[in-house]
């Protein structure tokens, strides 16, 4: 068993829900924390920057009276993303707010530093972090992280090449600590998969875009519902790191994606000019061809819940 901190300790199921760029919302992330799983949303995602302390008043709020209503099912605890990036100019403000608030886990993305990681743990915080490789996964323990999130090929977003096989066994050969999988999770069965893996969480993006809380338009939900794995392409051409992206809406942006130019990953942006991409762009990974409906955040996590349980069931194999 992984050394977990309380934060993660006593989480009513194994799962952490990705933070969604544009996507998550305070709407959707209470939805996944009273529902049992991780809820999350990047600090950028409040715009303008003064919105991410409405946004952090409303999450706390209402979670604290959910708990006081529900004490027999609290809710699990919610985490904030930080792009850690240089043009990220707003990386101090967003930071200074979650410790403000006392947000209980950060994930950080795109660069480790030891001051955001301090800052997390001057007031008990959890901070997680994305990671593609073995290397980049010693670099983040190294610098004060307390956990990693290991996204594995198929991943949304940005998404790395590794087989989570290969990921997860590289990191569990030295690290005890905390550790998420991300890539292609969309059912309670790839859920189980990764904690026979190795893992402790499975960590979910894509799943909750085609929920009623996400903060999508209606056409990427469907769209979603309507794909599979060979709908998703490969591509740095959008924020100069290479993602998965769902191709109907490389080609209703007047692209082939089958032949997208190659991105200079020195012209990598994550300031306000680059949202539009990701409004026109949109991020998948190839775990859809599970997705067949959209539903609310309640109704999936209880799906999640019943497959994981069949799972287990029916994996319980005579000495």
């Amino acid at each position: 068993m992984s050394k977990l901190p309380a934060a993660l300790s006593q989480l009513p199921f194994p799962v952490i829900g990705s933070p969604l760029f544009i996507i998550s919302n305070p709407k959707l992330v209470i939805a996944q924390c009273i529902a049992g799983v991780v809820g999350s949303m990047p600090a950028l995602n409040a715009r303008p920057a003064e919105q991410l302390e409405e946004w952090l008043i409303e999450i706390t709020e209402a979670l604290a009276a959910h708990n006081l209503a529900h004490p027999e099912q609290p809710a699990a605890p919610y985490a904030i993303n930080q792009i850690v990036h240089k043009s990220n100019d707003r990386l101090e403000h967003d930071m200074a707010m979650c410790v403000k608030y006392k947000v209980p886990i950060i994930i950080t993305s795109l660069g480790a530093r030891e001051d955001i990681n301090a800052a997390a743990h001057s007031y008990g915080g959890v901070v997680l972090h994305d990671i593609i490789n073995n290397k980049h996964a010693h670099k983040a323990i190294e610098k004060g992280a307390d956990g990693l999130i290991a996204v594995a090929a198929g991943a949304g977003g940005h998404a790395g090449v590794k087989s989570p096989f290969a990921l997860i066994q590289e990191i569990r050969q030295w690290f005890d600590g905390p550790v998420a999988l991300s890539g292609s999770i969309s059912t309670g069965d790839a859920v189980l998969a990764a904690q026979a893996m190795g893992a402790d969480f499975a960590y979910i993006g894509s799943a909750f875009i085609a929920t009623q809380e996400a903060r999508a338009a209606e056409a990427y939900k469907q769209s979603i519902v309507d794909s599979n794995s060979d709908d998703i392409v490969y591509s740095n051409l959008f924020t100069g790191v290479h993602g998965n992206y769902l191709a109907p809406s490389i080609r209703n942006a007047g692209m082939d994606p089958d032949h997208l130019p190659v991105s200079d990953p020195s012209k990598m942006d994550f300031g306000g000019d680059k949202s539009k991409a990701w409004k026109d762009i949109w991020g998948c990974g190839q775990g859809i061809g599970a997705i067949t409906k959209i539903q609310s955040t309640a109704d999936y996590v209880a799906q999640l819940k019943r497959e994981y349980a069949a799972a287990r069931a029916r994996l319980v194999i005579p000495a």
